[in-house]
């Protein structure tokens, strides 16, 4: 008879140095906290706990709301990425109704069908 075995919780150590550099990333508005839980696979309370114990100007009791400078570099890459799609979009489009124009002129030039319904 097989006896159950209970898998053993690994418990990480992370240095003082790597706990202080997540926190630099938090505050230069590099990434969200969320963001450096899942990065480094790392509960979000636990990145709370180091900026609590680590940051210059976030202390516990006080509420973090994610910081503007970070969500404005969101915007902006989302900005630029959106327009970058939309760009390519108007380039297929064009490509698009250019070929439909060229199959339209060729059925009419030599009396064939080209498309097939």
């Amino acid at each position: 008879m097989k006896k159950k075995l209970k898998k053993l919780r690994v418990k990480r150590v992370f240095s003082e140095e790597f706990k202080k550099l997540r926190v630099s990333e938090y505050e230069s508005g590099e990434y969200t906290v969320k963001e450096l839980s899942k990065l480094y696979g790392v509960c979000f309370q636990t990145v709370y706990t180091w900026i609590y114990k680590y940051s210059s100007y976030n202390k516990k009791g006080i509420k973090i709301v994610e910081m503007a400078e970070s969500s404005t570099k969101k915007v902006k890459e989302l900005q630029k990425r959106i327009s970058e799609l939309e760009r390519m979009l108007g380039q297929k489009q064009i490509r698009i109704d250019y070929l439909e124009e060229l199959i339209k002129l060729t059925e009419e030039g030599y009396n064939i069908e080209l498309k097939k319904n």
